[in-house]
């Protein structure tokens, strides 16, 4: 392998394990916060990357706007879908038994695909990247990498920060981890704990929503591509250590570069070598690589 060939795998790997750590610091949210374990976490991403297709056009035609306008209506829509689905459903799962919250967000699963289903249809479907991101960045003398790839870990990282600044530095992160360590001690102290949830809820959503809709170009569109996400995401989740978004960044680091020279040096094996590093790291940390709240 030359390096203009390592270099590209490498910013595959870093580029996949960005948007990974999109899908997975919402749910490592709503799971390590809230201790809802949501199976219907990958259809939000889904649900993304068909807005990405459905808005596109109306938006041109109907606004005026470009890529960003899209991208910002999905992120409202998304907010205020993720607010009304935990008032209406997911703010009776909190006392459940986890095996009621597994069989219910399965269920949603269900009624999401088959709502997809009814309003877009069957058919796998393509999303143009914007004009001013489809060219290509010279990697060596015959070598190219694609603009809108790294437009897709430019934005990755720019949530990064921002979620670690609102997590790290404000008063709603300091809530936020304080109800993820004693949410009664909280709810004492006069926060209102159900408005909270709502609040966390509603960003884990437009997380995923956003990592759907810019991938949407790359992977295209299809009937339940949010399963294969929800798997992976749940492995990230894992090895960075339930409730830690810092550990689902380093997790999904890990498990893109795993995952991309995986595929390059065992293709073979490489849809094993994932669950394999967190076998490893969970013998040598069974709590994952950081722990809750950090």
């Amino acid at each position: 392998m030359d390096l203009a060939t390592f270099l590209i795998q490498c910013l595959n790997a870093v580029q996949y394990g960005l948007l990974l750590f999109l899908v997975a610091s919402g749910l490592t949210l709503i799971f390590g916060i809230m201790g809802v374990i949501n199976l219907a976490h990958g259809s939000f991403y889904m649900i993304g990357a068909y807005m990405a297709y459905a808005l596109a056009p109306w938006v041109g035609v109907t606004l005026g706007g470009g890529f960003f306008t899209t991208l910002a209506l999905g992120l409202l829509l998304s907010i205020a879908f993720g607010y009304l689905l935990e008032w209406s459903f997911f703010s009776f799962l909190y006392e459940r038994e986890h095996l009621q919250q597994v069989l219910m967000t399965y269920g949603l699963i269900l009624v999401f695909e088959e709502l997809r289903s009814i309003l877009v249809g069957d058919d796998v479907h393509g999303v143009a990247a914007p004009t001013w991101l489809s060219g290509s960045v010279q990697l060596g003398d015959v070598m190219t990498y694609p603009t809108y790839r790294l437009f897709i870990s430019a934005v990755c990282i720019a949530v990064a920060l921002a979620l670690y600044f609102v997590l790290a530095r404000t008063r709603l992160g300091m809530m936020i981890r304080a109800g993820a360590s004693n949410r009664e001690m909280v709810q004492a102290m006069g926060v209102n704990i159900k408005f909270l949830y709502r609040v966390v809820f509603a960003a884990g959503v437009a997380l995923a929503v956003l990592a759907g809709m810019i991938a949407a170009p790359v992977s295209s569109v299809y009937p339940n591509m949010g399963a294969q996400v929800l798997i992976i995401s749940f492995v990230v989740v894992v090895i960075g250590g339930i409730g830690s978004v810092r550990g689902a960044l380093l997790a999904s680091l890990l498990v893109g570069v795993v995952d991309t020279f995986g595929k390059v040096f065992f293709s073979e094996a490489a849809g094993v070598l994932v669950y394999l590093l967190m076998a490893v790291i969970l013998l040598w940390k069974p709590e994952g690589l950081f722990r809750q709240g950090t």
